[in-house]
């Protein structure tokens, strides 16, 4: 996570670009709009704008190639670290992760429009996210909530949506405690927000307490309270940080970001409970440098694993045990940059696309569909400081 102090001003100068500008006549503009959407897919980039970034990046990734074409970019948007796009494909929400909003200690979060042939995304709301450098969203499968980890502030906020615009929180959950690392764990960090698939429990990684925190979620109201396990612990010092589901619900991992480490945990459902079974290095044995972790994703096959190495700038990649959700290690490969912070599969399962922060850059690798290896297209798509991928199988 990174700080920002912009003013009010630069959070209202919204200003969206043209994404595809194409100056053939009607008919034939409209035949080869309907041809690219129908090869390619949409992704949007977020990005820390303290540098050369703009804002959102509006990309086209090509399916038969995996080649990632700029299109466009949703400029003034400050510090759009975090993206999420909802589940028809019509809207997109970002986090504006600053420690200082209309005076208060606070972030916000913005929403937007999607065209859906060019992709060009249009400013609808923004509204203050009651917590400090807000770092990750999601929406509730209804779209009538958005759900939001402030870091700093190591709170959760809701958010109702109306037509795609903002409304005030109607909640906010603070966090308490610390943990073994006296300069990373002094207080909460909530870093990831997850409802399971029933949309009846939200799951919070705090980095800070090295827990999984856990709450029944109230879908009519938008209101968080503690489950009857409010949490579930991972081992003293290694920093829960992103968090995921197997697409069966049975299973869940979280990547430890200060030890390097993958959990999994069998999940129950009924009574929302969280059960450590194993926990892996994300590092090769050999490696000996400084490393964190940063993003994990399970493969839209449900047999792979994958997850972010900061510092050893790799993609480490493990089969998942389909009896019992266990990992085991597949492969390690470099990203092509420095500090992956965060990449994305996209629906189909076909390409991985890294994002490396601090090479400005991100990479497109194929996956193989039965080993679940990666390995380099050859294409690479220059971002300033990309920190977010996001599609939608929408889109």
């Amino acid at each position: 996570m990174k700080n920002n102090n912009p003013s009010r001003r630069q959070f209202l100068r919204v200003a969206s670009l043209s994404a595809l500008g194409f100056s053939l006549p009607g008919s034939l503009r409209a035949h080869a709009a309907s041809t690219l959407a129908a090869n390619s897919r949409l992704v949007y980039i977020g990005t820390y704008t303290s540098g050369r970034s703009e804002g959102i990046y509006a990309c086209r990734l090509d399916l038969a190639t995996g080649e990632l074409r700029r299109t466009g970019v949703t400029g003034s948007v400050v510090n759009p670290s975090f993206l999420t796009i909802d589940r028809q494909g019509q809207y997109l929400y970002a986090v504006n992760e600053v420690n200082d909003f209309e005076k208060k200690a606070s972030g916000a979060i913005s929403s937007f429009s999607i065209d859906q042939k060019s992709g060009v995304l249009k400013f609808i709301s923004q509204q203050p996210s009651a917590g400090a450098d807000p770092c990750h969203l999601t929406l509730d499968s209804a779209n009538r909530f958005v759900l939001v980890a402030n870091y700093t502030g190591g709170s959760v906020s809701v958010l109702p949506i109306h037509d795609g615009s903002l409304l005030a929180p109607v909640d906010l959950v603070q966090h308490h405690g610390s943990s073994a690392n006296p300069e990373r764990q002094q207080g909460p960090h909530a870093h990831s927000v997850v409802l399971d698939k029933a949309n009846r429990r939200l799951f919070v990684s705090d980095l800070g307490l090295d827990k999984i925190m856990i709450y029944d979620f109230d879908s009519q109201r938008g209101k968080l309270t503690a489950s009857r396990e409010p949490w579930a612990k991972v081992k003293a010092g290694a920093g829960p940080r992103h968090f995921t589901f197997h697409p069966s619900g049975r299973w869940a991992y979280v990547i430890n970001e200060l030890d390097s480490s993958v959990t999994t945990f069998t999940y129950d459902g009924s009574r929302g409970v969280l059960r450590e079974v194993q926990t892996l290095s994300t590092l090769p044995a050999d490696f000996a440098g400084k490393n964190s972790c940063a993003e994990i994703e399970v493969a839209p096959s449900g047999r792979f694993v994958y997850g972010s190495n900061r510092g050893h700038d790799s993609i480490v990649v493990f089969s998942i045990e389909q009896q019992t959700g266990k990992l085991k290690l597949v492969q390690h490969i470099s990203t092509q940059g420095k500090t992956p912070r965060n990449f994305a599969i996209d629906p189909s399962g076909t390409f991985l696309l890294a994002a490396n922060q601090n090479s400005d850059n991100v990479v497109t690798f194929r996956v193989n569909p039965e080993s679940g290896m990666l390995s380099p297209t050859g294409h690479v798509a220059e971002i300033p400081t990309p920190v977010c991928v996001s599609m939608s199988d929408k889109l």
